[in-house]
C-alpha cells in the first residue's frame, strides 16, 4: 500500500523506489561535507549572520515581551513594512490589512497558496529547474505537477516560450514562477514575464511568484515582480520573505500579498499550518525592512564579488558556467571531469567531497526524474557562493588540485 506521505515524498524526490524514505540532496551533501571536512558549496545559507542593529532589534522584542502569539496575519508594523516595501520599490500598492499575510517564511507561504488554490484535477505549471519545496507542495495538493524548461545558453538560463504556450492549458489552476531564480541564478526578463503573464491570463490562472531573491541581483539587472506588470496585480500572489534579503534564514520570516481573496484563502490554510509565529523577528524585521537599504546594497556588492571570483574559477578549471544574474548559486556543467565511474553530475556530487573536499548539489535533484530537462542537465550542478571569500578561495584551490589532475575520486 502506498500511503500519502510516499507519493508527496516521491514527487519531491525524497522516495526511494521501494517507497521509504531518504534525506533531501542538501542534507545528503552536507553530510558528505561533514563526513570528509570539505568546503560546503551545496547548501544556501550564509557563513555569517545579517546585520547586528536587527538582531538587537529581535533581542530587545524579547525582552520587551514579544513572546506569545502574534496576530495569524502578522504584527500591524510588519504588514505594514511589508506594504511599504512594495510601493517604494515596485509601485505595487497592496493593503496592509488585507492584502497581506506574514508566513512561517516563504516555504510556508508556497505550500498554503497551492493547498488554498488546487486540488486534483488542476494543474500547476512551474519552471524546471525547480525548487524542491514546489514539488512538495504541488504533491500535497494532489495536483498535477507541469514544468517549463529553463535552457543554457551563452548568455545562461532562458525560458522555453514555446514549451510555456502548450504546457498551458485549460486545466492549469496555478503558475508558479521563480524569479530570480534557485538553482540557475535566472532574473527572468520583462519579455519572459510578460509571456507568462499572457498564458495566466488565456487560461485564467493565478501566478504564484516566489521572489525571496527579489534583492540580489547582479549587473545593473533588476527584479520585475510579475504584479507589476499591466493588470497582473489582480491575479497574483507574491511571497518573499527576510531570511535571503538580510541574511537571517534561520528566522524563518516571509510574506505573501495579493488580492484580498486570495490572501483569505492562503490564510484559511495557513492557520491550520503554523498559525503564527516568529513574535520577536516580527518587529525587528519591521524596522530592517523599513531601513535596512543600505545593508542590502552592501549584500548585493559582496555577492557581486564572491560570484564573480568562484564563477571565473571555474570557467578556468574547465567547467561550462552559466552566469547568474542573481541569487546564491551558479550552476556549471561538469562533463569535462565525468568518466565511467563518475557518469553523471549527481554521481560527480556524491565522489566530490571525498576526491576534492569540495561539496555541491546536482541539478537534477532540481528535476522531474526522469524528465527531459533532468536528462539535459544531468551533467550539471549547482555551487553557492554565500559563503565567505576564505571558504571559497579554499573551495577553488581544491577544485584545483583535484581536477586538474584527474576525476574526483582518484585525487589527493
Amino acid at each position: 500500500m502506498t500511503l500519502r506521505w510516499q507519493s508527496v515524498a516521491r514527487a519531491a524526490g525524497l522516495a526511494s523506489p521501494d517507497g521509504s524514505a531518504r534525506p533531501t540532496i542538501f542534507a545528503e551533501m552536507t553530510a558528505l561535507a561533514t563526513q570528509y571536512d570539505a568546503a560546503n558549496l551545496g547548501q544556501g545559507f550564509p557563513d555569517s549572520d545579517g546585520p547586528e542593529w536587527i538582531r538587537q532589534a529581535a533581542a530587545n522584542a524579547i525582552h520587551s515581551g514579544a513572546n506569545q502569539y502574534p496576530p495569524g496575519r502578522g504584527i500591524p508594523a510588519l504588514r505594514e513594512a511589508i506594504a511599504a516595501h512594495q510601493a517604494r520599490h515596485y509601485g505595487i500598492t497592496v493593503d496592509p490589512g488585507t492584502e497581506v499575510l506574514v508566513t512561517a517564511g516563504a516555504t510556508e507561504a508556497i505550500a498554503a497558496a497551492v493547498l488554498a488554490l488546487c486540488g486534483p484535477g488542476d494543474e500547476v505549471v512551474s519552471l524546471e529547474p525547480f525548487y524542491d519545496a514546489h514539488a512538495a507542495a504541488i504533491a500535497m495538493a494532489g495536483a498535477t505537477h507541469v514544468t517549463v524548461p529553463l535552457v543554457p545558453g551563452a548568455g545562461g538560463f532562458r525560458l522555453d516560450a514555446a514549451t510555456l504556450e502548450t504546457a498551458v492549458t485549460a486545466n492549469t489552476r496555478v503558475i508558479l514562477v521563480n524569479t530570480p531564480h534557485n538553482p540557475t541564478g535566472t532574473v527572468l526578463s520583462r519579455d519572459e514575464l510578460e509571456a507568462i503573464a499572457a498564458a495566466a491570463v488565456r487560461v485564467d490562472a493565478v501566478v504564484v511568484t516566489d521572489e525571496v531573491y527579489e534583492h540580489l541581483t547582479f549587473d545593473g539587472l533588476a527584479h520585475t515582480p510579475l504584479a507589476s506588470l499591466p493588470g497582473m496585480a489582480a491575479r497574483t500572489l507574491t511571497i518573499s520573505s527576510a531570511g535571503k534579503t538580510f541574511s537571517l534564514t534561520g528566522w524563518k520570516i516571509g510574506w505573501i500579498t495579493g488580492p484580498a481573496p486570495l490572501i483569505d484563502a492562503v490564510a484559511t490554510i495557513k492557520q491550520f499550518l503554523t498559525y503564527s509565529g516568529g513574535a520577536p523577528f516580527q518587529p525587528a524585521i519591521a524596522r530592517a525592512l523599513t531601513e535596512g537599504d543600505a545593508d542590502i546594497r552592501e549584500l548585493r556588492d559582496s555577492l557581486t564579488h564572491r560570484r564573480d571570483l568562484l564563477s571565473s574559477a571555474l570557467a578556468d578549471i574547465g567547467f561550462e558556467v552559466g552566469r547568474p544574474g542573481g541569487t546564491y548559486f551558479v550552476c556549471a556543467d561538469a562533463t569535462p571531469f565525468l568518466s565511467a565511474e563518475v557518469p553523471d553530475g549527481a554521481a560527480f556530487a556524491r565522489a566530490l567531497p571525498a576526491g576534492a573536499g569540495v561539496a555541491c548539489v546536482p541539478v537534477s535533484a532540481f528535476c522531474r526524474e526522469g524528465s527531459t530537462t533532468a536528462r539535459d542537465l544531468a551533467n550539471w550542478v549547482r555551487f553557492t557562493f554565500v559563503k565567505d571569500e576564505a571558504t571559497l578561495r579554499e573551495a577553488i584551490r581544491r577544485l584545483r588540485r583535484a581536477l586538474t589532475q584527474g576525476s574526483p575520486q582518484n585525487s589527493d
